[in-house]
């Protein structure tokens, strides 16, 4: 989500080594064993009340976050003068045939995730008065969202990311545009992924990746021939857990 690379940034930033490929760490086990949503729980207007009114549940900590807490990342990033808050917008599109999540390819040169896919979002500037602000900007920035298409309808809990930020996700029921102004330097494509394929737990793949810092489980969702994980797979999961309950 940086737009710029620093070097004074490299002692901070612990994320996973030049060329990792997450697509070739082994499948560990698959979540077909865990409860599925309810298919009337994914209407837009299930998930309005449902935000408008959560119901007692329990965030998923994964890994990422466990390293970030025990590696204090955000202190030292924070000692060392840098912005650590980011919001993200899990854009939810409305389509005949159910929701879809809108996500975007991210350009291959970038410092921090580059090729990952992701949500739309980035860093708060200093203007942003709220998580709201910053998703709602980022996203016209980087594929020219109409914000007067977004209907915000809650948030999930901050997520950790080994680049060192906290990450509000920002859900959103949004009226789907004719086509997408991508900022060249940051997103390489924008897709649509179905909503119920991405929180079927039967679609949720852990995957164990030893280092010699030890092992360290991670989230995919592969779909189609985008690979999906990190800390996208990490918030999608999370909404998962509040649909389910």
């Amino acid at each position: 989500m940086t737009k710029t690379a620093k070097p004074e940034d490299d002692a901070i930033n612990v994320a996973a080594p030049p060329g990792f490929d997450a697509q070739a760490i082994p499948v560990h086990e698959v979540c077909d064993y865990q409860d599925k949503v309810p298919a009337e729980r994914l209407s837009p207007e299930a998930l309005r009340a449902l935000f408008a009114c959560q119901p007692s549940w329990q965030p998923e900590i994964t890994d990422e976050n466990r390293h970030v807490i025990a590696a204090d990342i955000i202190a030292r990033r924070q000692a060392a003068g840098k912005v650590t808050k980011a919001a993200v917008l899990i854009p939810l599109l409305l389509r005949e045939g159910g929701l879809s999540v809108l996500l975007t390819q991210r350009t291959d040169h970038l410092r921090d995730h580059a090729g990952q896919i992701s949500f739309p979002g980035g860093r708060m500037d200093a203007e942003d008065r709220s998580p709201d602000d910053t998703a709602l900007r980022e996203s016209e920035e980087e594929i020219g969202l109409d914000r007067s298409r977004v209907e915000i309808i809650g948030h999930l809990p901050e997520y950790l990311t080994v680049s060192g930020y906290g990450v509000t996700p920002v859900v959103a029921l949004v009226e789907a545009q004719a086509e997408y102004v991508l900022d060249e330097f940051e997103v390489a494509d924008v897709f649509e992924v179905p909503l119920s394929f991405l929180l079927d737990p039967a679609n949720h793949q852990v995957r164990l990746w030893q280092s010699e810092q030890g092992s360290r489980r991670f989230y995919s969702m592969p779909y189609e021939n985008r690979f999906i994980w990190g800390a996208t797979a990490g918030m999608l999961r999370n909404l998962y857990h509040l649909l389910k309950v």
